[in-house]
């Protein structure tokens, strides 16, 4: 029952609000059926599949209101969890940036779901994870993964007349290898709504070679370095400058896009003009859901349009003080790229570093975007257009938006998860990147 069609949805979430007697009430309804395998030590450590389906009500009297959740679908059992959330809502204080429900959006098509996602079986897991394991073993390598897939729907209706439904599929890979001697390392992942897109048995070689290149890496003195960035080390600090982009932040002065004295930097160039940065629900390679959980339509928007900062994100509440269109959180990013590849990139350096991943950051100053973290599972020295030798890794200091000012060169585009699921796409596609003066400010032992 857990994928339900939009019609199916439809009536339950009809008969839910004809039991509503409060000012106003929305229902989300969201299902999905996941599957997953894991493994580690060479060997599968767990499999399994999961069903679930959920209802959420949120009733409103005045500005004041109230919510609860079901899994029961019978007429007593709908009615029951509508009476609760009025009744949770009338013992509610007023909320004063309290928004009500919107009135029916137009919608973008969806591009989400993928019918071989769908139909991912056991048989299909077991292999993905063998085309792993086998070639690991056969290298002296151990190696550690998970794949996880979901077929699933979200919908919404609201007592404005407002109805919105969106099916899609995910999948996702990470494998980590590690050479048995205990000084090597490589990592890789992979994110698609569409499986036949996805390869385990190359991405498993990739982070087998890594690892196998990675051992009894050398240390070299922290500082300022060129840098090649892969789309996951580089995407993770884009995103997180991308995530920061609220009005209301830069407004209220406390964002990196508020201005001194008042004022946003909407419209300002922060970034080198080369740095282009968009979403697009409609995207062939990272398609995302047309709508946010509330029902609010996306559509194509510029986020940076050469350096330049085109738009910020508006809450509804906040939108409406500003008297300006709600501007919705985007469901995927794209970062224009270059054509060139990641070899192209180590022949034209002299002397860089190749950093595979970053690692378990933190905000350092959210008024700079500063940041610091550590590089992981294969880190390299670059000399003279070559990968000379292993290093060890790195705690950095480092700033998205320093970063993409101290831009040198801009790669191929690759696909990356960024947060998300069935219901809000969560991909970004994001280029090599090759960055002058990224600073390093001390070693790490870590392997």
């Amino acid at each position: 029952m857990a994928i339900l069609s939009k019609e199916e949805a439809k009536q339950i979430l009809e008969k839910v609000i004809s039991f509503s007697k409060a000012d106003g009430c929305e229902v989300n309804l969201n299902g999905a059926d996941n599957g997953n395998i894991r493994y580690a030590r060479n060997s599968v450590s767990t499999a399994g599949e999961d069903s679930n389906i959920s209802l959420a009500v949120q009733s409103y009297y005045g500005k004041k209101s109230g919510s609860a959740t079901i899994n029961e679908f019978d007429d007593a059992s709908l009615a029951k969890v509508v009476k609760r959330s009025e009744e949770l809502a009338q013992l509610a204080p007023e909320n004063p940036e309290f928004m009500e429900p919107l009135p029916q959006q137009t919608y973008l098509e969806s591009k989400t779901y993928s019918e071989a996602t769908a139909k991912i079986n056991p048989e299909y897991r077991a292999q993905a994870a063998a085309n792993s394991i086998n070639p690991a073993a056969a290298k002296d390598i151990t190696a550690a993964g998970f794949l996880e897939d979901s077929r699933g729907f979200s919908s919404v209706m609201n007592s404005k007349g407002l109805f919105a439904y969106n099916q899609a599929t995910s999948v996702d890979f990470t494998v980590t290898m590690r050479t048995n001697d205990g000084t090597g390392s490589g990592w890789v992942a992979r994110n698609f709504n569409d499986v036949s897109k996805l390869d385990t048995a190359e991405a498993s070689k990739i982070a087998i070679d890594k690892a196998l290149m990675s051992r009894n890496a050398k240390a070299i003195e922290p500082g300022k370095y060129t840098v090649i960035l892969e789309p996951n080390a580089g995407g993770d600090l884009v995103n997180l400058m991308l995530s920061a982009m609220n009005a209301r932040q830069a407004d209220e002065g406390r964002s990196f896009l508020s201005k001194k004295g008042g004022g946003t930097k909407l419209g300002e160039k922060i970034v080198d003009e080369r740095v282009s940065i968009y979403t697009d629900p409609q995207h062939a390679d990272v398609p995302a859901s047309p709508w946010m959980g509330n029902g609010l339509a996306r559509k194509k928007m510029d986020l940076i349009r050469n350096g330049t900062v085109s738009n910020l994100i508006y809450d509804r509440y906040w939108a409406s003080q500003k008297n300006v269109a709600a501007v919705p959180f985007p469901g995927n990013r794209i970062m224009e790229g270059g054509n060139a590849s990641l070899e192209d990139m180590i022949k034209d350096t002299k002397k860089g570093i190749l950093v595979t991943r970053f690692w378990y950051i933190r905000a350092v100053d959210p008024q700079t975007l500063l940041y610091t973290g550590l590089t992981r599972d294969g880190t390299f020295y670059i000399e003279n257009g070559k990968l000379k030798h292993p290093i060890k890794n790195f705690r950095f200091n480092e700033s998205p938006v320093i970063m993409l000012n101290n831009l040198e060169t801009l790669g191929k585009q690759v696909r990356i998860a960024s947060g998300g699921g069935p219901g809000g796409g969560g991909s970004a596609l994001i280029p090599y990147m090759k960055i002058r003066d990224f600073t390093f400010t001390s070693l790490s032992d870590a392997v």
